[in-house]
């Protein structure tokens, strides 16, 4: 497990987002189109506080918390190399489901696309002060993956 780096560190919360999807090539009932209220917890960095005394300030991650809901709210969410996907597309076209096509909709996959969305969100608003350095995506309240890394232009104190 990582550990945070040196200085502030603070996390936020995101829950209700009610989503579906399918893991075509699991080989037990994964395969079949299921659905969770997926959350999702962000851990941020910071070596110093900002001008209000913030790691980040939450209200600035508004811009995020829309992607979340843009991505997972009410959405169909499939892999790309899925062998539906003409059909889920034929769907998504006849508005019987709103479809959303990921490289890989598990949620270990999620928790690292999300890490990267915080991240570009963090870099160009902050320019290297903060980072995010670990994300949780939950499917509910029994079963969580977690992605953690530091960003190179964080890690290395280049802004």
């Amino acid at each position: 497990m990582l550990s945070p780096p040196a200085g502030y560190t603070c996390s936020k919360h995101f829950d209700g987002y009610p989503c579906c999807h399918r893991q075509w090539q699991h080989h037990g009932h994964c395969r079949f189109v299921h659905g969770y209220s997926r959350s999702f917890t962000f851990w941020f960095a910071a070596r110093e506080l900002d001008a209000n005394g913030f790691v980040v300030d939450f209200s600035s991650l508004r811009p995020l918390e829309a992607q979340l809901r843009q991505q997972f709210d009410h959405t169909f969410l499939v892999n790309a190399d899925d062998p539906l996907l003409p059909e889920w597309e034929r769907l998504h076209e006849q508005g019987a489901l709103d479809l959303r096509v990921m490289e890989n909709v598990g949620m270990e996959a999620s928790a690292q696309l999300l890490w990267g969305w915080a991240n570009e969100l963090l870099q160009d608003r902050d320019g290297g002060r903060s980072c995010c350095w670990k994300v949780e995506a939950r499917e509910n309240r029994a079963n969580a993956a977690c992605y953690e890394a530091l960003p190179g232009w964080f890690s290395s104190g280049v802004s």
